[in-house]
């Protein structure tokens, strides 16, 4: 029986840029950019494109074709069996990562509803006053009440009804979705770029300091945000790619993914930059110093406020967000699919699994802001070991090999040539020093003990023991996984 497939290359395109665009390019790029020297940031970030995301993207093109499973099949078939608790690592990661990334979709959803209807506040409260509710206010109240469990189960409902569809139901919810999500992204970074005090904005994100180089912080932000926001080495590409044509190209694929996903990152920090130095320029460094939820929830709205006809660019804006957002849900909640399906689960069953699952793991991260952030960080820093993983992938299946027979195949528009079998190499390096550099900002030697406990929003124990349990339960289960992930083959489509 013939295996779905993309109906074409253009659509498959759209559902990858889908699964890559997220919040991460429009709420992280801009805050990391201008917190990490700007102009000097973009050339750390630009030299990561190359040797950390386009590879790992080209390995999981060629991975999710050639074995037609989700990563544990993968890991299983073309790096032997025993990996496959490599692969349920990676698929758990992102999983993890779709428990609360629903929370944000629904985060997106109600300020969405509240710009529309014009009750988010724009007006920040003067210290002191009684009463008033800003935008700060606004925050804190809602994340406080029980309107984040509601929202969450919107956005989980939202994504399942799609992936329900099946790869159909995806590619519409992708043409629709993602040529959308542009043109939102563009009008907002015209707005931002005609406004007046614009050009501070871009001078300071286009002007490198070439001495700022010379600082590691920024090379190791630069590899992070490349691993957080294109979606290399998460394992989604891997599991859309066993929708691919066995003779589609993939090679410019992983090229035209990596850019395209980048250039959305840019113009977001072109966006929020430009409007950040035109609006409120004696408040730039307090802005892009904020937090994620910060810069987003609470300086957004205000910068809207002081902007002519700021009321509707608020709404494209959080539209916007809503769009990122649901299109890489549907990505993670297709991959923790595709590893039930693999194992003989009912494609239909395992999707109301997916969903009932993300729901009721996803309340902890809804109800309490602290247990969002310190599993954000868990999972976040465990996505530097899938890409390690994905890089010993190769390493074991042999890396000549694997260039020349899974990613050079016939008719490819590019032909990657050997520099590939050293950067695979270097990407194995830069995930294990990103992961110790980001484990060792985590531990406080003052208090060593405060540094090893279980629930911390941010410190070394939480991740050390959360990892410990997850990687102890795959090893453990490695055999079975091995058995029973062997995945679909697909007839030669």
């Amino acid at each position: 029986m013939t295996k779905p497939v993309f109906s074409s290359r253009i659509t498959m395109m759209l559902v990858m840029l889908g699964m890559a665009v997220g919040t991460g390019n429009i709420w992280r790029f801009p805050r990391i950019a201008a917190s990490n020297g700007g102009g000097s940031f973009l050339v750390a970030w630009l030299v990561f494109l190359l040797l950390w995301s386009i590879p790992l993207i080209l390995v999981e093109f060629a991975a999710g074709k050639t074995s037609r499973s989700g990563p544990i099949g993968a890991f299983a078939k073309l790096a032997g069996r025993g990996t496959a608790w490599m692969g349920a690592w990676v698929a758990f990661v992102s999983t993890a990562i779709m428990f609360y990334y629903s929370v944000v979709m629904g985060w997106t959803l109600r300020y969405l509803f509240g710009a529309i209807t014009g009750t988010v506040p724009t007006e920040a409260c003067d210290t002191g006053a009684v009463g008033c509710v800003g935008p700060q206010q606004f925050w804190d109240g809602f994340i406080g009440s029980p309107w984040p469990v509601v929202t969450h189960a919107i956005a989980i409902a939202l994504a399942v009804l799609v992936v329900l569809r099946g790869v159909r139901g995806i590619e519409r919810a992708a043409r629709v979705l993602i040529p959308s999500l542009l043109i939102l992204v563009v009008a907002l970074t015209i707005r931002a770029v005609t406004l007046e005090g614009a050009e501070a904005g871009l001078a300071f994100l286009f002007t490198p300091n070439w001495s700022d180089l010379t600082n590691a912080d920024i090379w190791l932000q630069a590899l992070t945000q490349n691993a957080w926001d294109t979606g290399a080495g998460w394992g989604l590409i891997t599991a859309y790619a066993v929708y691919i044509k066995k003779r589609e190209d993939t090679t410019l694929n992983a090229f035209m993914l990596g850019f395209g996903n980048n250039s959305v990152s840019l113009l977001a920090g072109i966006m929020v930059l430009c409007t950040v130095f035109a609006i409120l320029p004696n408040a730039a460094n307090e802005i892009v110093n904020a937090d994620n939820e910060g810069l987003t929830f609470i300086w957004v709205p205000q910068l809207f406020g002081l902007m002519p006809g700021g009321s509707a660019f608020m709404v494209l804006f959080f539209l916007a967000l809503v769009f990122a957002a649901w299109s890489s849900l549907i990505a993670m909640i297709e991959l923790a699919a595709r590893v039930l399906t693999d194992a003989g689960i009912a494609r239909q069953k395992a999707i109301l699994v997916v969903g009932a699952l993300g729901f009721g793991l996803g309340l902890p991260s809804a109800i309490w802001i602290e247990v969002f952030r310190n599993q954000d960080w868990v999972w976040g820093v465990g996505l530097m070991v899938s890409g390690l993983f994905f890089a010993i992938l190769v390493m074991r299946h042999g890396v000549e090999k694997f260039r020349s027979t899974l990613i050079n195949r016939e008719g490819n528009d590019i032909v990657i040539g050997r520099w590939f079998n050293t950067v695979i190499r270097l990407v194995a390096i830069q995930a294990i020093v990103i992961t110790a550099w980001w484990l060792w900002q985590a531990v406080n030697l003052e208090d060593l003990r405060a540094t090893f406990t279980l629930i911390s929003e941010f410190n070394v124990g939480t991740v050390l023991i959360q990892w410990s349990i997850a990687i102890t339960a795959f090893v453990g289960l490695n055999r079975w996984l091995a058995f029973h992930a062997a995945g679909n083959t697909s007839s030669d489509t």
